[in-house]
């Protein structure tokens, strides 16, 4: 994009910038749940995880108990949940649940739950296209979950969104640097869609450049060629990462407005030899397993910026004013994002709390 002079300076996008009241303040907060949480599509879980009939999942979306289970010939089902506590288990025949919800299996057999009572779109509405990029890879055989695990971080949940949709702080992972660090990285796009998703093209990644890793080649997902690396990033804080031979899932659950609770999915495919299987946990908990290389970086990262900008600190704009056609550094996913969170909310994302 070429430099702006003073007066394209002057007419600025939607959101050039937005105060930190969109992270700390409890009154946006209890609105973010009401106006945003309580009625967008949630991704609760994964069919593998419902192998059988009976086996359920328990979960909470804006602060309501929520249970999705098998029930065999009438498939998954989801209600509000006044009975089990356990995060997951088999039903007995004498459960009773609340109020049915919407649910839909979708996007590589995740399954997805709204606590709106009338949904004005389908899953596939509301993604509006964000999944085509990796459709072929995710719907073309079926998934498997071989790892989860939870976070809870002294945060906002928008910073953990943040983090899978700016591209800075790549700079602070050295495996990054080391094998991703190329001309392809660099020219990768940011692609915008309806509803403030985002997804990010891809570029092939050279694992074998790391010390100890290997190309990861031979075991990319269907229909994907080696070494490619693709993000969807879904408003309001769901992101979907496949990484050739690997993909992951984070789903987050708000518990406050510096406070939230980040779930981690790692998946295969179901036709997994036993070697593959081991070789695909292998590549996927190398990166973004507990002990990994990136993922306890951006926690550590979020959780940073969760002190600095907790309810009580001085007042701030956060700039995403950079234009760069779209590349990997531009930042018309943050803006993009925050335009989105402006129209359901019914603010101005750089004066949240003005009448």
């Amino acid at each position: 994009m070429p430099p702006r002079n003073h007066k394209q300076w002057t007419k600025t996008p939607k959101v050039e910038y937005i105060s930190s009241e969109c992270y700390n303040n409890n009154e946006i907060f209890q609105r973010e749940i009401k106006e945003i949480f309580a009625k967008v599509w949630v991704p609760v879980c994964h069919m593998s995880e419902l192998y059988e009939k009976g086996h359920y999942r328990t979960t909470q979306i804006a602060f309501q108990n929520v249970i999705v289970c098998n029930t065999g010939n009438l498939g998954v089902r989801a209600f509000l949940n006044n009975g089990p506590q356990q995060p997951s288990g088999k039903l007995w025949n004498d459960e009773t649940f609340g109020k049915e919800l919407h649910c839909e299996v979708r996007h590589g057999q995740m399954v997805w739950v709204t606590l709106n009572p009338e949904p004005d779109m389908t899953v596939d509405q509301w993604t509006a296209g964000a999944f085509d990029c990796i459709e072929d890879a995710i719907d073309t055989e079926e998934l498997e979950v071989f790892h989860y695990h939870k976070a809870i971080i002294n945060t906002n949940y928008k910073l953990w969104h943040d983090t899978n949709s700016e591209f800075y702080h790549d700079f602070m992972h050295y495996f990054n640097r080391v094998s991703g660090f190329n001309d392809e990285y660099f020219a990768r796009k940011n692609i915008p869609f309806d509803n403030g998703h985002v997804n990010v093209s891809s570029f092939t990644v050279n694992y074998e450049e790391y010390d100890g890793f290997e190309d990861r080649g031979e075991l990319s997902f269907p229909n994907l060629p080696p070494n490619q690396w693709y993000m969807v990033d879904l408003f309001p804080g769901f992101n979907f990462n496949l990484r050739g031979s690997a993909y992951r899932s984070d789903a987050v659950t708000p518990l406050g407005p510096n406070q939230v609770m980040i779930e981690f999915r790692g998946y295969g495919l179901k036709s997994d030899t036993k070697e593959e299987r081991e070789t695909r946990i292998k590549h996927h908990n190398s990166i973004w397993g507990p002990f990994g290389r990136n993922l306890h970086e951006d926690l550590i990262g979020v959780a940073g910026q969760g002190t600095t900008m907790r309810e009580g600190t001085e007042k701030r704009n956060i700039l995403h004013g950079r234009h760069e056609n779209s590349t990997i550094h531009d930042e018309v996913g943050m803006r993009h994002y925050y335009g989105a969170w402006g129209d359901m909310m019914g603010v101005n994302p750089e004066r949240p709390l003005a009448a």
